[in-house]
């Protein structure tokens, strides 16, 4: 009978500490000041944009974290999510992530949230953080939604260079108290794709076979989990 092994390998939250800025240390510190500063309910939206990777929805999910942290509710909606939910007069903020793939009923929400949140029934106006992967005036959304995320805060974010993707990978090893090796590193970096999201998926995997197969983590047992899959 086959054993399996506790996954005590989970991948620990995203939080605004283990975004690593790099090109993107503008966005970061807006972000930053926004929610620590105590100004999430400021009434300026921000939008953020880039190819995936870019770590668009690590800083929307740490956001979000973030408040929960601060005893708030905010709105959460991405392209997975139920629509149609109303606005919220008890959410402080409105995180809309990967606004490109809402469909009609989705943007309808958006619209609404938005509209609500800088414009409440109760309250002071809160504070709406969007993300998506070309710039506001690109998005296929319809027109009055499309505006108003791109009127207030625009970053566009970047990719990190082949340095910062070696210490990324090294601190979300570290995060879950694995030894990472250069040599697996080199082998991860020069063989798969280079986008974090992507590097991150796979060290999560990689995590779990390590744990089914209690084994070190080595490029021969990396090639085993490939051939398993």
């Amino acid at each position: 009978m086959k054993q399996l092994a506790l996954d005590i390998g989970l991948a620990p939250l995203p939080t605004l500490e283990s975004f690593f800025g790099g090109p993107n240390a503008a966005a970061l510190q807006h972000v930053r000041l926004a929610v620590e500063g105590g100004d999430a309910r400021s009434p300026v939206p921000t939008y953020l944009w880039g190819e995936a990777g870019t770590g668009k929805s690590h800083l929307l999910r740490a956001v979000r974290e973030a408040l929960r942290g601060q005893g708030a509710l905010c709105g959460w909606c991405d392209a997975g999510s139920a629509p149609g939910t109303d606005f919220d007069e008890r959410w402080q903020a409105v995180l809309l992530d990967d606004v490109h793939l809402y469909d009609t009923e989705q943007q309808a929400a958006a619209f609404n949230w938005f509209v609500n949140a800088l414009s409440p029934a109760t309250g002071v106006p809160r504070w709406v953080l969007a993300a998506g992967n070309v710039p506001p005036a690109d998005l296929p959304l319809r027109d009055d939604l499309r505006t108003r995320l791109g009127w207030g805060h625009v970053f566009q974010l970047q990719l990190l260079g082949e340095a910062e993707r070696r210490r990324v990978l090294r601190q979300h090893a570290d995060a879950r108290g694995l030894f990472l090796s250069d040599e697996v590193m080199d082998y991860m970096l020069n063989r798969f794709s280079r986008d974090l999201g992507s590097l991150m998926a796979l060290l999560e995997r990689l995590d779990r076979h390590a744990l089914r197969k209690q084994r070190a983590i080595t490029v021969p047992l990396l090639k085993d989990m490939l051939g398993a899959e």
